[in-house]
């Protein structure tokens, strides 16, 4: 039964982050405007997940405890260039992309840039969270987000912490998890 839950959790939240972003992905380009979105709350959170996925490879944790961070990773990059491209200025990113892929290669340089950064981890997901709620509050128009992201992530998060709970036990990850549930719920819109 373990076994089988284990490979259940694993396999729907590649699944379903296979398409996580792909709604929010759609609705800005529908609506032509990457209005809504939080250029901030988006960096912030591609920090995070790269910084995750470093960080589960570093450790040499089973594949598929953390398979989803490329596809996620490619999907708010994806988003990361229509925000840019609708607010016309896509050269704009390529500053924020070279600033990701060096990270890659600093952060496993000494054991402790790779856990304090894990550590940080939390602190960056909590931050995209206010970005994004701020950048709400202050435009009072929640434009292009999607509120069927915000279930999807819900629902990955949970399995997540079921699987890191079941084979890593590493309560650094876990505790980031929980974290990452209300990422996108900040920028739900209201009828999705």
């Amino acid at each position: 039964m373990r076994e089988q839950l284990l490979l259940f959790c694993n396999w729907s939240t590649l699944g379903v982050c296979a398409a996580l972003k792909l709604p929010q992905i759609s609705a800005v380009l529908a609506a032509r405007s990457a209005r809504g979105i939080s250029l901030p709350s988006l960096l912030l959170e591609l920090a995070g997940f790269l910084v995750f996925l470093r960080y589960q490879c570093y450790y040499e944790y089973p594949l598929l405890t953390y398979l989803e961070y490329p596809v996620l990773i490619a999907q708010d990059a994806l988003l990361l260039l229509c925000v840019f491209h609708f607010n016309g200025n896509v050269k704009g990113a390529a500053p924020y992309l070279a600033v990701f892929v060096a990270s890659w290669f600093v952060l496993p340089l000494q054991k402790w840039i790779i856990d304090l950064a894990m550590n940080l981890s939390t602190f960056i997901s909590t931050a995209s969270k206010f970005a994004q709620l701020q950048y709400l509050w202050k435009t009072r128009d929640s434009g292009a987000v999607s509120a069927l992201t915000w279930s999807l992530a819900s629902y990955t998060c949970a399995t997540r912490i079921i699987t890191t709970l079941m084979t890593t036990s590493d309560l650094t990850t876990g505790h980031s998890m929980l974290n990452g549930s209300p990422t996108v719920m900040l920028s739900m819109k209201s009828h999705d």
